[in-house]
């Protein structure tokens, strides 16, 4: 794989996951470094604290859609709205196989892919052949 991503933001409700995934993450050499949030809501509130200190943004986000509290469809809504989506790409990542989770994805103009989980190594390379 080539040059790692600087940083991710996971967000997902799933601490076991999210340990796995960054643990494939190092494995493949595809990011070293990741923020994770547990559900829509922390990571708005997470990425705000992250811009107003001036620090770098994600540069890829993983969404997991089915979240307490805000999942990941009201997540995309707010996020639109805020200076916080610049050109970062976002990648919905869930177990769901209902074509309509699908089907939404691909209209959303935020949404680059719809990945399913577990993810793999040939998840990583078609995410980061989206990236580039």
């Amino acid at each position: 794989m080539t040059d790692p991503i600087n940083l991710i933001c996971i967000i997902d409700d799933d601490p076991i996951y999210a340990f796995a995934v960054q643990k494939l993450f190092k494995m493949n050499n595809f990011s070293n470094k990741c923020v994770v949030f547990k559900n829509g809501q922390e990571a708005l509130e997470g990425l705000n604290n992250i811009h107003n200190r001036h620090g770098a943004l994600p540069d890829l986000i993983l969404l997991d859609i089915n979240m307490p509290i805000m999942d990941g469809w009201q997540f995309l809504e707010v996020y639109k709205s805020t200076s916080l989506h610049k050109k970062t790409p976002i990648f919905i990542t869930s177990s769901s196989v209902d074509n309509l989770d699908v089907s939404k994805a691909k209209t959303n103009d935020l949404v680059r892919g719809y990945v399913n989980k577990p993810l793999n190594l040939n998840s990583l390379i078609l995410i980061k052949s989206k990236c580039l």
